[in-house]
């Protein structure tokens, strides 16, 4: 069999596949509550004879879906979480399809669907005796609050995978070599004793000064954490009236920074200076960790693998698709093309899709954003990718992502299966390639062993709570 076999069979399913993903992108459904999306998902890998099991870690939207019994072990995985708010029908126009209603401003029905294409490839292949080995999807829910996966590894769901090989849209072709920040997460939350504030503000205690307490706190914390750490905070629950002493208040508190050891630092100020405000404020507080996730280890032997693959795939993207992607882009203002070299930026600019593959941009840097699939990466050997969904410049979360996924982006997703398909196919039928991802892997990762960064009895459900 030649690997253009996997890529005539994803091209195959082509109407099924993008089918699938533009019921998920019509049905969005936010972090935790994927049941149709996650269910979809499962029945079309039940269809194909993968074994699946739901409800991993105690999450009902988390699946593993696995076919084979025989070694090399390898797997991809599947966002398919939407994000609140992000409405948008599949128009070159600000147009909500329910105002203040979800949907897919990052791309998860194409991502969930993709990865899908790529498993269902390489289990045909195993299939027809083409190849050896076993392939596994994991199906990780709640991305968009953080550490969906987190909960899956304490579950031991990717416990015997040999190696991981995932993706997620965006508007470049090109594998991941960079890291990114490792975060904590926390719900604060102080209790006081209410009372009118003008005729009795003696009697009472103000949960919100205990807020505001902690706010300045984390200000002046500022001037003394190294450069890279962040630290975001806001108010999620004030009070209701101005002449009412607030009994309770609240605020969502995360720290980021390059390096794990790092942010739990960072962190152990943090609720110590949350203890220090309810002294002050004469209130109780109780500070609960909701989302901790470790910055990626990359692996540039998977990056390599992916690149190559990128190279042999082909990008079906139409002319009614690019026509689209044009009439987009328009609408974007002054995009930022940082994310290809300097050399490129030109190009980037002057095209409505970017699809031609790139080598790994981000290798050496790490950006500024936080992935659950960070602990996965310290957990197995991990290849990452981006494929181009939305037009040249297009920021996630933003509503030209939702217009794109419905349609534009089922060429990129088309792509990703291919590229997925092929690297998992590299590993299972090349030996050297498995032991140097897996050297890597323990070179990088050295004596520091992965530690879960939620407590063993953490709830998941915690999370909607943010």
């Amino acid at each position: 069999m030649t690997k253009q076999q996997l890529f005539d069979d994803i091209e195959a399913d082509e109407d099924w596949l993008t089918g699938l993903s533009t019921d998920i992108w019509e049905n969005p459904e936010v972090a935790l509550q994927e049941h149709d999306a996650a269910e979809a998902l499962g029945d079309a890998l039940r269809e194909e004879g993968f074994s699946v099991e739901f409800g991993v870690a105690g999450i009902d939207t988390a699946f593993v879906a696995r076919y084979g019994d025989e070694g090399p072990v390898v797997g991809t995985m599947g966002e398919f979480d939407a994000l609140p708010g992000m409405s948008q029908a599949a128009t070159a126009e600000p147009e909500p399809i329910e105002e203040g209603g979800p949907g897919h401003g990052c791309g998860h029905n194409l991502f969930g669907v993709g990865s899908l294409a790529g498993a269902i490839a390489v289990k045909r292949a195993i299939e027809r005796g083409d190849v050896e080995g076993s392939v596994v999807y994991l199906g990780t829910p709640a991305e968009e609050v953080g550490a969906g996966k987190v909960y899956m590894i304490q579950d031991g769901a990717f416990d015997g995978l040999d190696a991981v090989v995932s993706w997620h849209p965006g508007w470049t072709n090109a594998p991941n070599k960079g890291s990114c920040l490792a975060v904590d997460t926390f719900s604060v939350r102080f209790e006081g004793e209410s009372a009118h504030a003008a005729a009795a503000p003696e009697a009472g205690r103000s949960a919100l000064d205990g807020v505001q307490l902690l706010g300045n706190g984390i200000e002046f914390m500022r001037e003394h954490v190294a450069d890279p750490v962040r630290i975001h905070y806001v108010v999620t629950d004030g009070g209701q009236a101005a002449n009412v002493v607030p009994a309770e208040a609240s605020m969502e508190v995360m720290v980021r920074a390059p390096d794990r050891a790092a942010v739990e630092a960072v962190s152990d100020r943090v609720r110590d200076a949350a203890e220090g405000a309810a002294l002050m404020s004469g209130t109780e507080v109780d500070v609960t960790k909701t989302s901790g996730m470790y910055g990626v280890l990359p692996n540039h032997t998977l990056g390599d693998t992916i690149l190559a693959n990128m190279e042999a795939a082909d990008f079906p993207l139409s002319e009614e698709q690019e026509a689209f992607a044009a009439d987009l882009k328009e609408t974007l203002g002054s995009p930022s093309y940082a994310d290809v070299p300097a050399d490129r930026r030109d190009e980037a600019a002057e095209a409505a899709m970017f699809t031609e593959p790139l080598d790994a941009p981000d290798e050496g840097t790490t950006g500024s954003y936080s992935t659950d699939s960070g602990d996965v990466s310290w957990t197995v050997p991990l290849g990452r990718f981006r494929a181009a969904t939305w037009p040249a410049g297009t920021p996630a979360h933003s509503w030209q992502a939702v217009a794109a996924g419905k349609d534009l982006g089922t060429a990129g997703m088309l792509f990703a299966g291919k590229v997925v398909a092929g690297s998992l196919y590299d590993l299972l039928t090349e030996n050297e390639l498995l032991e140097e991802a897996t050297a890597e892997f323990e070179e990088r990762k050295g004596d520091r062993e992965y530690e879960s960064p939620l407590p063993a009895d953490a709830d998941p459900y915690e999370l909607t709570d943010r």
